[in-house]
């Protein structure tokens, strides 16, 4: 029997919107950041906007933790939202005096232990630096950013996106070590079928080093460290 063309034309109208569903917001992407010399870079904080979108804040309730852990900030590096309520853990068994002095967020905690777990609601766009009164060598920072959707490169410099729909997005790349913006480098990306699953960027970053491990001195078998 000899099937009419149309009826392929209507088979091809049927199955065809199924096929772009889906594909269009099932795209994988990681972003993998190097230095000027090629080294990867882990915390390199990596934010997508799509064109056209607005702002955004944090769920109301949003909870993130900046722990105390070893004398040192754990995350070292934390990506947040505006209206996030981050909470200040002391895993350690010494007080901490946890301050900054960024603009974004002026705070200071003073002296406490682990008994006690204070907290700051960051509402502002910005990167937050932080210290503590009592243990120098000790830094974090809090990016806060008002995009939709961000991740943090892990050792292998990758940062990994999931379920991103087709279409221009507004791209940046921060570092704690960055040469450059204070929100980070910008780019111009686009998302679709030629879109490679990987792609690659430098940064310029500083040689200092922008964790700093305890001194000797205050090493212990518990965490690793000293108290």
């Amino acid at each position: 029997m000899k099937i009419p063309p149309s009826f392929w034309l209507c088979l091809g109208l049927l199955v065809s919107p199924v096929l772009q569903a889906q594909d269009i917001g099932t795209r994988q992407l990681d972003v993998r950041v190097r230095d000027q010399a090629g080294a990867l870079l882990q915390d390199a904080v990596v934010t997508l906007r799509p064109a056209n979108a607005t702002a955004t804040t944090a769920a109301a309730g949003t909870v993130a933790i900046m722990d105390q852990r070893g004398k040192i900030f754990v995350p070292h590096v934390l990506v947040i939202q505006p209206g996030t309520r981050v909470e200040f853990p002391n895993s350690d068994h010494v007080r901490h005096h946890v301050y900054s002095f960024s603009p974004p967020k002026p705070f200071e905690l003073r002296l406490y232990s682990g008994a006690e777990t204070p907290f700051v609601s960051f509402d502002r766009p910005g990167v937050v630096s932080l210290g503590c009164n009592i243990h120098d060598w000790m830094q974090g920072y809090i990016y806060i950013t008002e995009d939709p959707l961000f991740a943090l490169s892990t050792a292998d410099g990758i940062a990994h996106f999931a379920n991103l729909a087709d279409g221009s997005y507004r791209m940046h790349i921060w570092h704690p070590r960055l040469r450059g913006p204070y929100m980070g480098v910008e780019y111009a990306l686009s998302i679709g079928t030629a879109t490679p699953a990987r792609l690659d960027y430098s940064v310029e970053i500083r040689s200092r080093q922008a964790v700093q491990q305890p001194p000797a001195a205050d090493m212990d078998p518990f965490y690793g460290k000293k108290f």
